[in-house]
């Protein structure tokens, strides 16, 4: 099966150039927004103070890296289809070490794990694209469609599709071809972003959406895939600003029976 092409700037995009732009004088309120500080306070004096101080506060904590906040945000807002703020989101992940390469890989990631329309809707990928254009990021730069794989675990494999045999039985056959082939046997070894990453963004993915009922099986996998239970429980932290506090409350206790089930 071919997969989303890994390059954001291979969509015929047509009229979609609406795609936000992030001057200087919007890039304010410490960097939490697109939103100049100006019209928040017009709005909301309250909102403004909120987003200088708590939002600010937020991206400072050391619980997790620059770099991996900012890829957690953009996460977020691909998964719940939250266009106004990604491009500023999307510059500050490029301006903080996330690599086009692994945007790219993130996006096509997020097409399986939030649903394909959140991954490349027209206002997504078009923010995408006007980003990229603007920094001269050349699709031939970005990761090719069908790249050399990184090598399956063969034991882990066979764990895994043990679990999906007792889930499912043979209630979908396609659920559980697909399962296999392309996600797991392709998407997951995908070599442009490391697994630790594809775990970063999948549990962000399923936190974000308030999908709790994968989140344990994946946040082990994260865990094993090199996250520490003290970034775990931060990425829920970012979830409460940027995806509300119910979703955080939902997963917080998944995370807690997770990290408390596993050796110091």
């Amino acid at each position: 099966m071919k997969l989303l092409s890994a390059s954001l700037l291979s969509f015929s995009l047509g009229t979609a150039a609406m795609a936000q732009e992030t001057t200087t004088s919007t890039l304010s309120l410490r960097g939490t927004s697109a939103v100049s500080a100006a019209d928040v306070q017009a709005v909301s004096p309250a909102l403004a103070r909120y987003a200088q101080e708590d939002v600010g506060s937020l991206w400072e904590r050391p619980q997790l890296s620059r770099r991996d906040r900012s890829l957690v945000t953009v996460s977020i807002l691909v998964a719940r289809d939250q266009t106004t703020d990604l491009a500023h989101y999307l510059n500050v992940a490029l301006d903080s070490g996330v690599t086009p390469a692994e945007l790219s890989e993130a996006v096509t990631h997020l097409a399986f794990y939030a649903g394909w329309s959140n991954a490349i809707a027209i206002a997504a990928v078009a923010v995408a694209r006007q980003v990229f254009a603007e920094r001269g990021i050349d699709a031939d730069t970005l990761p090719a469609a069908s790249p050399e794989l990184r090598p399956i675990d063969e034991q882990g494999e066979a764990t895994r599709r043990a679990s999906v045999e007792r889930l499912l039985g043979s209630a979908s056959p396609g659920l559980d071809q697909f399962t296999t082939d392309p996600l797991f046997a392709d998407v997951w070894l995908r070599p442009d972003l490391t697994p630790r990453d594809r775990s970063l963004v999948t549990i962000t993915s399923l936190m974000a959406n308030g999908q709790v009922a994968q989140l344990s099986g994946h946040l082990n996998r994260a865990l094993d895939n090199g996250l520490t239970k003290e970034e775990a429980g931060e990425v829920v932290a970012q979830i409460a600003f940027y995806a509300g506090w119910p979703n955080a409350f939902s997963a917080g206790p998944v995370v807690k029976d997770v990290v408390d089930s596993r050796p110091d």
